[in-house]
């Protein structure tokens, strides 16, 4: 590429970015403004205090505590069931099999709200009330995709000659599964997991539908959008989502680097 054609290319991802990230900054500066009921710009002047005002909030942190029992339950429902159909899919061949592949990547592919209605009719007539349950059940069914497709992925890059090595020196199924599979799933077990931790921590349209009464951080920090004296307050609590969110993102992308070798080898081996 030569340095007169990488300027477009660069100006086009630099205003990608730009239109990506422009609200985000603009929630952390109003984070910091001096304004409680606008939203001017510039600024009047900037402060620290609605960081003061958004810890004392009980209600604020039992939101975020409740999130985090969700985000943590859903997850490993779905490392359970996500890395068991990887198995079957990945390891037989039967008829029908691209049908039951479609359907299992339907639910992250289904709006919200479809997703989210269809929960809430099961849930009545199964006589289920909603609940912090429910939260898990909802957030689980498109985890299970994040974590089916990690370890898909990285079940069809492993060599089958690697078990039957396993096997031909003696090695009992449980010693393969600990020495030579665990190993290569590691990091797609545990990328697929920090990303379904996110997905599941400000999902919102699921969770207005099966959690009853109980509010998680994203339901609490909606509710707080109607109180214009409190719009600060919001910014900051958004900023903390941000924060908790990224991280798991971040490591995620990084466990996820070097992944498509295709030996298979990637980094957890």
């Amino acid at each position: 590429m030569t340095s007169s054609s990488s300027w477009p290319l660069r100006l086009a991802a630099g205003a990608g970015l730009l239109f990506l990230h422009f609200p985000l900054a603009l929630i952390a500066l109003y984070a910091f403004t001096t304004e409680d009921r606008t939203y001017a710009f510039p600024p009047p002047g900037l402060t620290t205090k609605w960081f003061a005002v958004a810890f004392a909030r009980q209600d604020m942190w039992a939101a975020l505590w409740l999130s985090v029992r969700v985000a943590l339950g859903a997850t490993a429902i779905a490392l359970v069931l996500g890395t068991l159909l990887a198995f079957a899919m990945t390891r037989t061949r039967f008829r029908g099999q691209g049908a039951i592949t479609l359907l299992t990547v339907l639910p992250i592919a289904l709006p919200g709200i479809v997703t989210g209605l269809a929960l809430l009719v099961s849930l009545r007539r199964l006589g289920v009330s909603p609940g912090v349950a429910t939260i898990i059940i909802g957030h689980a069914t498109f985890c299970i995709v994040t974590i089916y497709n990690n370890v898909s992925a990285r079940l069809r890059r492993l060599s089958a000659s690697q078990l039957e090595a396993s096997a031909d020196l003696g090695a009992r199924p449980a010693q393969t599964f600990r020495y030579v599979l665990l190993p290569h799933l590691a990091t797609a077990l545990l990328a697929g997991g920090l990303l379904s931790f996110a997905l599941s921590f400000d999902e919102v349209i699921v969770t207005t539908f099966t959690a009853g009464p109980q509010q998680t951080l994203p339901i609490w920090l909606y509710g707080e959008l109607f109180k214009p004296r409190q719009r600060p307050v919001t910014n900051v609590v958004a900023l903390i989502v941000m924060a908790v969110t990224f991280v798991p993102i971040l490591l995620a992308q990084r466990l996820t680097l070097g992944t498509d070798d295709p030996s298979g080898a990637g980094k957890g081996t």
